[in-house]
Formats: structure tokens, sequence, C-alpha cells
């Protein structure tokens, strides 16, 4: 299996958070969990929730740790933008 290494730069700040974005939306997707039901586990509005899938903020670790524990996945595993 071939791994590829996926660096951003401090510049591609939108770049990244789309990326964490459809991360989160894969998986939640992938487990049948409605926006609303993942948002109410980890505590977040569910707008909030959508503008994170959407690219549109900046989550703080804690914040993505919530979502990855009520992903049941790993914090490594959430942000593995490989996957994407």
């Amino acid at each position: 299996m071939v791994t590829r290494n996926v660096y951003f730069k401090m510049d591609d700040k939108e770049k990244l958070q789309l990326a964490i974005g459809k991360r989160v939306k894969l998986l939640r997707e992938e487990r049948n969990i409605p926006q609303q039901d993942l948002a109410a586990k980890c505590n977040v509005e569910k707008s909030n929730l959508s503008r994170l899938e959407a690219g549109g903020t900046n989550p703080t670790l804690y914040t993505l740790k919530r979502i990855a524990d009520n992903l049941g996945v790993s914090l490594c595993d959430l942000v593995n933008l490989e996957k994407i």
C-alpha cells in the first residue's frame, strides 16, 4: 500500500478546513448518523456542525475530539486526510 503525506501550508487554512469538514461528513454519513444527532451528542449547535462540515469554521481540537469520540474513531483517524 502506498501512502502519501498531505501537508498544508499556513496559507492553506481554507483548504484544511474544507478537508476536515469533508472527512467529518464522510464518517458521519458512513455511520448513518443524522447531523442533528451528532451535533447533540457533541454538545454543539447543528448550525455549527453544518458550518464545520462545509469548511466554514476552524474547529478546536476539543471539538474535533468530541466528534471523533461520537463517531467511534480516534482523533488521528478523524484528521487522516489521506482517506478523503
